[in-house]
């Protein structure tokens, strides 16, 4: 048997009073007298009434929930980012559904119609190909606010996200400038996903007069520690093994300095290594590693406001805006000798 509903209306009955006078009691509307308030509440937790929020939806074609769709919650950079992304919206009266694509494109459709089907106010989304973006772009195309936590410039969808590109490349430079030349990167974007980070490196070592070489780039595929250090390891037992090194995040920095603490290898002065997103993991590893910031409070706040404005624009959203924000970079041990 189902669970009973409890209506205004049983209140109205137990306490006597209209049902307009309990509505307006529950909301706390300064019309209705305190000793009234009081007893309609005491009656509504006595029936354990709770709030209506499906019809309320029903009349103002809100829901007050946000769909928040993540490659993976085992990157812990991507877990706080969930977090600052829950935290912001219950400051705004919303509630947050949560799904994973776990990297897979055909995944994340579902979990994005799936919250289509919830009726959802809107949706944050980090994407699992930055570059694959058109089952996106038809959302924004017939006005469904939805705000990417990636995106190029010319994505055509609403983004507030960390420049990654310019991250990569800066990263790349501290490593040149401190004198590497042969400067490896662990990182899993082709033949999908994120290209940023690749291509600032690849434009490092251009404007530094290096060339890039493909042997000096491995695949990790995944980003767990344990990856970053196969990754390494094939890295290191090339007959030219790169002097530095770059990771595409920092558990993959992790299980590179964790190869070379297996190997005998000093840090940073047989091979310096440089991560990404500066988790708190980093700056406590046993060589404290570089790393370059992601500004997860200033991404997910700016992010957060963006979506409430297109929600709160009606039918007609406004022209798409991507706010990249600049990185900046974490010198520590693992790359400052």
């Amino acid at each position: 048997m189902g669970r009973s509903i409890v209506r205004l209306k049983d209140i109205a009955e137990r306490t006597g009073f209209s049902v307009n006078t309990v509505s307006l009691a529950l909301r706390q509307s300064a019309r209705i007298p305190e000793d009234t308030r009081v007893v309609i509440q005491q009656a509504a937790e006595a029936l354990n009434y709770a709030p209506n929020h499906v019809a309320k939806s029903l009349v103002s074609r809100q829901t007050m929930t946000i769909g928040l769709v993540l490659t993976e919650i085992t990157n812990p950079m991507l877990t706080h980012v969930a977090q600052a992304i829950e935290l912001a919206l219950a400051e705004r009266g919303y509630s947050t559904l949560f799904a994973t694509s776990n990297n897979d494109l055909a995944t994340e459709k579902r979990v994005i119609e799936m919250f289509r089907s919830r009726q959802v106010d809107g949706m944050l989304i980090y994407p699992r190909n930055h570059r694959d973006l058109d089952h996106i772009r038809r959302l924004r195309d017939n006005n469904y606010p939805v705000v990417l936590l990636v995106a190029d410039l010319d994505a055509g969808i609403d983004a507030v996200c960390m420049d990654e590109r310019r991250g990569a490349y800066q990263a790349t430079r501290h490593l040149i400038d401190i004198g590497h030349q042969r400067i490896g990167i662990i990182d899993g974007a082709k033949p999908g996903g994120n290209f940023e980070k690749r291509e600032g490196y690849a434009r490092a070592l251009t404007e530094a007069g290096l060339s890039t070489d493909e042997s000096l780039v491995a695949d990790p595929q995944g980003n767990a520690v344990i990856r970053g250090y196969w990754a390494m390891d094939r890295l290191m037992n090339l007959a030219k093994p790169p002097t530095a090194l770059l990771a595409a995040c920092d558990s993959l920095a992790m299980g590179a300095l964790r190869w070379t603490q297996k190997n005998g290898y000093r840090v940073p002065q047989d091979v310096a290594i440089m991560g990404f997103d500066n988790i708190e993991f980093a700056e406590h590893a046993a060589t404290p590693i570089s790393s370059v910031n992601y500004a997860v409070q200033m991404v997910t706040e700016q992010a957060v406001e963006r979506l409430i404005g297109l929600i709160g624009a009606g039918d007609v959203l406004p022209e798409p805006r991507v706010t990249m924000i600049e990185p900046d970079l974490v010198i520590r041990d693992s790359t400052n000798g």
